[in-house]
């Protein structure tokens, strides 16, 4: 086991156990299954549906995400050389200063700081580990925003060793009639090059009805509305390379997808 999958494991091990013997380390949880539907990707098939499976978690020691897709790209089969489908998917534990410590560590803005990871897997040679310092800030009118920088480290003789990237997450709830809108989402801004991984910017929010509580299922169940991804250099691959004259329209996505979101 290399040094960073220690880290990576140390980090995961800590937070699931919590302080000794504690006798229920998970505070709370959620789960939800989304379905996206888009098209005008780049790189992949422009038309993909994508099936994710996400879980939040909050633990005595810090929080715990995970998420996995199953991703299928429409008209790209096996015929052309390619497969049909694929997967990604992301661990992501952060420990917390404030709750391993037992005291209120905040100051101003700032409610904790964290020692932060994340593991990324999936099909084809993806692996990577990062590690890092986080904050959680206290901001009016956002349910959450938190801060995480990243040291991203490839697996293999991969390119992208070394490089940083910043990880802001966020989500704000509007009313809306007798409902509400909810905006959360994710900015991955990798920083710096390393040889043929160029630095990358990926923007990705939803913007999402609170259907379930409109019609009386209960709320924060049941969502509908759109996912928007736009991606800078997706993949790290510099638009300008000799890869990127090869793909049609470059390397930069700019599209939106339908969703659907269950929480359970």
């Amino acid at each position: 086991m290399t040094l960073r999958l220690k880290t990576a494991a140390l980090a995961s091990g800590l937070l699931l156990a919590g302080p000794a013997l504690a006798e229920s380390p998970m505070l709370w949880h959620s789960n939800s299954l989304t379905y996206l539907y888009g098209q005008d990707f780049t790189i992949d098939a422009p038309i993909q549906q994508t099936f994710t499976f996400e879980h939040v978690s909050g633990w005595t020691a810090g929080d715990l995400f995970l998420f996995l897709d199953s991703i299928h790209y429409n008209g790209k089969g096996n015929d052309d050389g390619h497969d049909d489908s694929s997967f990604y998917g992301e661990l992501s534990p952060r420990l917390s200063l404030g709750k391993l410590t037992g005291t209120d560590i905040g100051v101003g803005p700032v409610k904790d700081v964290l020692l932060a990871a994340t593991y990324e897997f999936g099909e084809g040679d993806v692996e990577s580990y990062l590690i890092g310092p986080a904050i959680d800030l206290a901001v009016p009118g956002f349910d959450y925003l938190n801060l995480n920088l990243y040291r991203r480290e490839a697996d293999g003789d991969r390119d992208g060793d070394g490089v940083w990237q910043v990880t802001p997450v966020w989500a704000f709830t509007l009313p809306v009639g007798r409902s509400d809108l909810l905006i959360d989402g994710f900015m991955d801004w990798v920083v710096d090059n390393d040889d043929s991984y160029h630095a990358n910017l990926h923007f990705n929010p939803q913007i999402k009805y609170d259907l379930g509580k409109a019609l009386n299922w209960g709320e924060k169940q049941l969502y509908v509305g759109i996912e928007y991804d736009y991606w800078k250099d997706k993949y790290g691959v510099d638009d300008d390379s000799f890869v990127g004259d090869e793909i049609l329209g470059g390397t930069d996505q700019n599209t939106a997808s339908l969703l659907v979101k269950a929480h359970f």
